[in-house]
């Protein structure tokens, strides 16, 4: 890389829309050499209120551990504290709002205790939604209105990566803060379930939101065999569609949990412990080569910049575009539920 390519990374804030790694030291030391200043962390899949509980207590013991590292998240301002002093900051994030099971106050308490970020259903239903491998996708129901409402009021970011397309277009169409697809890929370039159809992607833009571009290669038309450049090819048709202003990175990456492996075939079971949803916790999956690991990060900028790409549309990619919506989402807004939508 050049030394104007690694001055202009070096000076971006540089965040990833979404990681579920095995947390260690070792990926710290990673989000470090790979230039990230913020990451958020949503590791949360299946778990209780008790365990939402222990996930916020295990980060506080990383944080301690590991200070000279990485920095808790819950402002802008914190963001771009973790830049001036070359940690990266971890936004404690959920894929899934089960933790909250059917108490509409939890909210509330995660926020208090940093949580940042909430996807509102994992892959099937929940007391929310649907996720998109649910056998039927109802849409958002009346509890699901309110839990919108509430992240709103207390400044949560609501995620629809995992997310049914049905509930993901009730989401858009009540929610009053901008939301997030945090990692996905388009439909229109490979047409699997889990990649979003364009209507989704623009209606998230429009509403102020961002989309996260994921590197999960069963979402590539390239598969396993995708490298950057196919990411970035994904990248560019949703720029195309929605516009620079609200395209991202959100990698997905998964690092440090061996597939098949313990953790994987826990994720790809309905609730942790039911069916199976998909193959991915024991397929070989790949990522792409040039980002396959988190290091690698100052690769995007490299070839982002290599296709022609300007400096601005590139430090808004990397992360000012996150920065935006975050700091939109995370402002405490006006209570009460939107209008649920008349019985048929």
């Amino acid at each position: 890389m050049s030394s104007e390519k690694e001055t202009l990374h070096q000076q971006s804030i540089v965040i990833d829309g979404l990681q579920t790694c095995d947390w260690s030291r070792a990926i710290f030391e990673e989000m470090r050499d790979g230039g990230i200043t913020a990451v958020n962390c949503a590791s949360l899949l299946w778990e209780n209120f008790r365990e939402g509980i222990d996930y916020a207590s295990q980060w506080r013991r990383f944080w301690r551990e590991n200070d000279d590292l990485i920095r808790p998240v819950r402002t802008l301002a914190d963001i771009h504290a973790a830049k001036a002093e070359q940690r990266t900051g971890i936004i404690l994030g959920w894929q899934n709002t089960s933790p909250l099971e059917d108490k509409l106050e939890y909210v509330e308490i995660f926020k208090d205790l940093g949580v940042g970020v909430m996807q509102l259903t994992y892959n099937t239903q929940n007391y929310s939604g649907a996720g998109y491998l649910e056998t039927r996708d109802s849409g958002l129901t009346g509890f699901g209105y309110e839990v919108l409402a509430e992240m709103n009021r207390v400044g949560v970011l609501c995620d629809l990566s995992h997310v049914g397309d049905r509930t993901s277009a009730d989401v858009i169409a009540a929610s009053r803060a901008p939301v997030c697809i945090s990692h996905v890929l388009p439909r229109a370039l490979k047409d699997v379930k889990r990649n979003k159809p364009d209507e989704l992607l623009v209606g998230c833009a429009q509403g102020g939101g961002i989309i996260g571009i994921s590197l999960f290669s069963p979402g590539l038309a390239a598969g396993n065999d995708a490298t950057v450049e196919d990411y970035l090819d994904a990248m560019s048709y949703v720029i195309d569609l929605v516009g620079e202003d609200h395209v991202g990175i959100g990698t997905d990456f998964s690092q440090d949990r061996p597939r098949p492996g313990p953790w994987l075939l826990w994720a790809n079971r309905d609730k942790g412990t039911a069916r199976t949803l998909a193959p991915f916790g024991s397929a070989k999956i790949n990522k792409p080569q040039g980002i396959a690991r988190i290091r690698e990060f100052p690769n995007l900028t490299n070839r982002m910049l290599a296709r022609g790409w300007s400096e601005t549309r590139v430090r808004k990619l990397l992360g000012e575009n996150w920065l935006r919506v975050l700091g939109a989402a995370w402002q405490p807004g006006a209570s009460g539920t939107p209008s649920l939508p008349l019985p048929q």
